[in-house]
């Protein structure tokens, strides 16, 4: 069942982590940063809404890092339940993909539930101060890939925020698979 998260609440501010990812490093959010904002993505390996439009999400990274947007990914889903979203098939995914940006392993799930994370994907864009601007979704796709020529979403929303500090008013969230949350 698709779930969507809440619309943006501009202006929050993130709760600060330190992550393990898959290039052997420890991030924090600062780490990832850059100087025109920061770009976060709960994303994860089995999920097909991410699936279906990972190659996008390389290539709005990619642009956004160009524009001075820092990005990152998070896996939070309980690996023991979904063994595809494991560290070791993380590292694998964003080995053979060459992911642009640090994938982050959220084991404790601490970092989602702080952040309020709903689905993958689901997508947090800050200005360079750090306030939430974007909580909207990637483009028009959903389990299959929006037509090439879909507007970019995510893409064009952090540009402005890169640009005036600020995001759009209007967003329309993303849907996914829930964050596959551990039973306790």
């Amino acid at each position: 069942m698709a779930v969507s998260p809440p619309v943006c609440d501009f202006g929050w501010t993130a709760p600060g982590f330190r992550l393990p990812a898959t290039d052997g490093k420890v991030y924090a959010l600062s780490d990832i940063a850059g100087p025109k904002g920061t770009l976060v993505m709960f994303i994860c390996n089995h999920c097909p809404y991410v699936l279906a439009v990972l190659d996008r999400i390389e290539r709005d990274a990619r642009d956004l890092q160009a524009l001075g947007i820092g990005v990152a990914a998070i896996c939070s889903n309980d690996a023991e339940a979904y063994p595809a979203d494991n560290f070791d098939n993380m590292a694998r995914l964003a080995l053979d993909r060459g992911f642009p940006f640090p994938y982050l392993h959220d084991a404790s799930q601490d970092v989602a539930r702080a952040w309020g994370a709903a689905c993958t994907p689901d997508f947090f864009g800050f200005n360079a101060d750090g306030e939430l601007q974007y909580r909207g979704r990637l483009d028009g796709s959903g389990r299959n890939p929006a037509p090439v020529d879909a507007p970019r979403e995510l893409y064009e929303a952090m540009r402005q925020v890169a640009e005036t500090g600020r995001g759009p008013r209007d967003q329309i969230p993303s849907m996914g698979c829930s964050i596959k949350w551990k039973v306790t």
